[in-house]
This record gives C-alpha cells, structure tokens and sequence, in this order.
C-alpha cells in the first residue's frame, strides 16, 4: 500500500497479534492504556521497537484518554491527565512513533459558557506536551470525540500554532455526532489532519465496523483527503482481526 497505514493494537495484547502483523507488515497503532503504562517497562518497550524497527516497520502511538482531559477546570484531574501524559511520552522516547493521538476532553454539555476557561487551560497543556515531543520528533494530533461540529478544534489548534500539533479525524466519531456535514468538517479542519481514524457505523452506536458496513460515504472521505490531507497517517480501527481483514479488503483500492 502507497499510503502510511496503520493497525490499531492494545499494548497489552502486542505479543499476541506480534506474528500476525509482522506476517501482513502491518504498522501498529499502539494503545498504551493507563494499566498497559503502569505495566510496561522500558526494557519490554524497547524490546517492541527494535522489532518493529527489524521488520521495517513503523508505529503511532493513541495515548491512555479514559477519565482524562488537559483543559479540565478541576486542577487535580488535569494534574492527573499530565501525570499519564508524561507517561506515555516516557514511552514514546523509546517506541518513536509518528503520530501520537490524544483525546480533547471537550464537550459542549459539560463546558457551556466555560469553554473559553478549557480553551486556556488546554492550550497550556498542550505546550507543555509539545515541549517534550520536540526531542522525539513525532507530531501530536487531538482526535474528535463528542465534537459535533469544528469550531473548538479549530480554536484550538489556531491557539497553539505548532507546525507538530494537528487534528486525528475520525471518521466514525464524526458520523455519531456531527451536525455538520464531512465537507464543511473539512474546510474547517482540513489543512490540520495528520491522521485519520477509520471504521464504519450507522450513526447510533460506535460500531467500529468494517467500512461498507454502515452509513458512511467512503468515496467521498478519500477524495477530501486527497485534497486537504494527501500525506496524513491513515488508522484502522478494528477491534477485531475478521473486521481488519475485511477493512483492509475494502480499502485497498483507496489506499494503493
């Protein structure tokens, strides 16, 4: 394949999966969990590099996002996010990935009228990651989750104004909650993706579904990445190994 694909894999489960990708030369895309990073030692992390790195292959890295949010106005629970935050740069220095995707901790029903408050206090956050992301040189890139439309990304990223700092567009995300359509996400958005996350639903219910096998329209995903994000990492997130097979079936012509 001609584009820059990637796998998703729990950390927790990579020696499982490790013959099976390096049989397909998959790229992960490593889920370090908050237990997978208590867990994991840096002898074990790089024991994963050097055979990705033997087998010509690459890695990203989705960052531990479960309870966690870097503009929280709750000083101990961004003390908390920053805590894991740096544990996962701590594996990164080792594993170098490409791309590291991490989670806003944005929505509209929580913040309200405050989002000017998680604004500030994000941007501050995201410096400090960015900081430590210059020495591994890898780009960070904040995914949507709950956002139905562009507007507190795009503040975001105009915010912290860092050539290494961009968007992970996911496509599945944004079918459950948009209020925009995928070309105006793209006008917004566009010329931030770094990475996009792929897998399919109906709109009711974060399937993460082969693609085909929901609501989305593919065709037109792929032609607007080829327009605003022609050299953007592309993730499959299967969480199952018949739905990656199938996923990589459907999206080989895409992706050649």
């Amino acid at each position: 394949m001609s584009k820059r694909v990637f796998a998703h894999v729990p950390y927790s489960q990579i020696n499982e999966h490790f013959p099976y990708i390096l049989e397909r030369k998959l790229n992960p895309e490593i889920y370090l969990s908050a237990d997978a990073l208590d867990a994991a030692t840096p002898a074990q992390l790089a024991e994963t590099a050097r055979t990705l790195d033997g087998e010509g292959l690459s890695c990203t890295i989705h960052a531990p996002f479960m309870d966690l949010n870097p503009g929280s106005l709750e000083r101990m629970l961004r003390d908390a996010t920053m805590h894991r935050f740096g544990q996962v740069l701590d594996a990164a220095a080792i594993l170098r990935p490409e791309v590291m995707v991490f989670h806003p901790g944005f929505d509209r029903w929580r913040y309200g009228e405050a989002q000017g408050q998680w604004l500030d206090l994000s941007v501050a956050a995201w410096r400090e990651v960015l900081r430590r992301t210059k020495g591994i040189g890898t780009v960070v890139a904040v995914e949507n989750i709950f956002e139905e439309e562009p507007s507190t990304l795009k503040a975001l990223f105009e915010a912290v104004q860092d050539p290494a700092f961009g968007h992970c567009f996911d496509v599945g995300h944004w079918n459950l909650f948009k209020r925009v359509g995928m070309e105006e996400w793209f006008e917004a958005l566009g010329g931030w993706v770094r990475e996009v996350h792929i897998h399919d639903n109906r709109g009711t219910k974060d399937d993460h579904a082969p693609p085909g096998e929901g609501a989305i329209d593919f065709a037109l995903f792929f032609k607007l990445m080829e327009q605003y994000a022609p050299d953007a990492a592309y993730t499959i997130e299967s969480h199952s190994r018949p739905h990656l097979e199938s996923s990589l079936q459907v999206l080989g012509p895409y992706l050649d």
